[in-house]
């Protein structure tokens, strides 16, 4: 019924009524079908709450009753076929002379038995010359359904391909310049700051937390709708903390001190994408390890001679001092702490000297401010 109600749209309204007779019966069988099947499960399911006893007395109605039933499903099953052959029959017609194209967008993310029943239905019923289907989907999900439906011992990418005669899959990246590769998600990332009211004189437009927060996306390889989700998030916390007496505290304004900024949009992004590390985080439990991963970072930085960390590279340096790391990728050398010493005061207009506690309290404050705790 969905596939059809699409077809029948693309029609001139004098021509969607004999179309829709011809395809009532095979639409009819489908539900009579679906409804029988949900029947049988209900009473097996909930039988206990059906009768005493169900069982038995399904058993005493004897043979005559189960044999009736099936005839009459395979009476349908033969009408359907005849019905489906006939719609099949009048949808050529029809694509002689306009080819009927159909976008189905999103798939993935319906139910995985609705998703799959798509794909057998577009197959067997819908495989008409002139009639083409153009699926617009996150194929691991796609693959990850038919598992949910037929098990993983079930050969997902092979059975898809029954379905599939093509696939193109979309690059990541864009050339803005015509010759260096940017990620999609980093541009539409800029276009939805500048184009937000709530965060347009922020301090994201800071060149800094720019690069940072293009360094999380890139690590964590956002897609753009989570890049829609990270700004609507970054708007709330604005929207929570741009009030009076506030702003200098807890927000992203453009006169908050830059490594307040740069911490509290990585409280953010973790409230929003790692609930778990969030949480953790609000307990006290830090460990540099798990905090690097999620900022690309596999170990400490240490190519000092001619080099210059990055930013992810210094949040990372931030938790591995305060939480005096003893994981040997994130330990500090005395001449390596004496530099991370210089470069931290620079970050915080000197408020952190000699003070290395209270890295992981700008970030905890950020996530409990969108807990509505802050």
């Amino acid at each position: 019924m969905t596939l059809m109600a699409a077809v029948l749209k693309t029609l001139p309204e004098a021509d969607r009524e004999p179309l829709i007779k011809k395809a009532l019966p095979a639409i009819k069988f489908g539900v009579k079908t679906a409804l029988k099947a949900g029947t049988s499960w209900v009473l097996k399911q909930d039988v206990a709450d059906v009768v005493e006893n169900f069982e038995a007395e399904v058993k005493n109605a004897g043979d005559e009753v189960i044999n009736h039933a099936v005839e009459s499903l395979l009476t349908d099953h033969v009408t359907a076929e005849e019905s489906i052959a006939t719609l099949q029959t009048a949808l050529a017609e029809l694509a002689k002379e306009k080819p009927i194209v159909l976008f189905i967008d999103e798939l993935d993310r319906c139910r995985p038995d609705f998703a799959v029943n798509m794909l057998e239905n577009i197959k067997h019923v819908f495989e008409v010359d002139g009639v083409q289907f153009v699926l617009v989907t996150n194929f691991d999900q796609l693959r990850s359904s038919i598992n949910h439906c037929y098990g993983n011992g079930l050969d997902a990418q092979r059975y898809l391909d029954k379905f599939v005669q093509f696939s193109l899959s979309l690059s990541d990246t864009h050339k803005p310049n015509g010759h260096e590769a940017v990620l999609a998600s980093v541009t539409h990332l800029r276009m939805l700051v500048d184009n937000s009211e709530l965060l347009d004189n922020t301090g994201l437009n800071r060149e800094g937390v720019s690069e940072f927060l293009n360094a999380l996306i890139a690590a964590n390889r956002l897609s753009l709708r989570e890049v829609e989700t990270l700004v609507l998030y970054l708007e709330i916390y604005q929207s929570l903390t741009d009030k009076k007496g506030l702003a200098d505290k807890k927000g992203l304004a453009d006169n908050v001190i830059f490594g307040y900024c740069l911490l509290r949009v990585f409280g953010v992004f973790l409230y929003c994408f790692k609930s778990d590390i969030a949480e953790n985080m609000v307990r006290g439990e830090i460990k540099t390890s798990v905090i690097s991963a999620v900022l690309g970072k596999s170990q400490l930085f240490r190519q000092w001679d001619g080099g210059y960390p990055d930013y992810a590279d210094i949040v990372t340096a931030m938790f591995a001092i305060e939480s005096n790391s003893s994981e040997e990728k994130f330990s500090f050398s005395e001449e390596e702490q004496q530099r991370w010493e210089k470069i931290f005061p620079e970050l915080f207009r000197n408020g952190f000297s000699g003070r290395y506690s209270g890295f992981s309290k700008i970030v905890v404050d950020a996530i409990e401010t969108l807990k509505l705790a802050g």
